[in-house]
């Protein structure tokens, strides 16, 4: 069974940084993309940044580019996303995903997700 368990969200003000973790078991890290998505209540979940983990291909959504940066450890099966210069509208619950074969962020090709973690970013 797959499972992703995150971690790392928390409360901070505009302007400071947290990084998410991303911990997978159950699947052959190899062989899947796997992504950050968000979600506020009432909006449709998007897509943040997605990894795919056997060649390090990513992809960031527009509105992250520059601030965020989405990395994997193979050896711990663990996905980070480091979010900097963080903004009022980051605040979201950050999802992880897992796709086989996934390259991309089209969350229709996530199978797999976890229970999410909340990001606050306060004025």
């Amino acid at each position: 069974e797959v499972q992703l368990v995150e971690s790392g969200g928390g409360l901070v003000q505009a302007g400071g940084s947290l990084r998410l973790s991303c911990v997978a078991s159950g699947l052959i890290f190899d062989d899947y993309g796997i992504g950050w998505f968000r979600q506020a209540p009432g909006k449709e979940r998007e897509a943040v940044s997605c990894i795919h983990v056997s060649d390090g291909s990513t992809h960031y959504e527009y509105s992250v580019k520059g601030r965020f940066t989405i990395s994997s450890d193979n050896a711990t099966n663990t996905v980070y996303l480091q979010m900097n210069s963080l903004k009022l509208e980051d605040t979201d619950v950050y999802y992880c995903a897992a796709g086989r074969a996934m390259y991309g962020c089209s969350k229709y090709g996530y199978h797999h997700w976890g229970q999410g973690t909340q990001v606050t970013v306060s004025s």
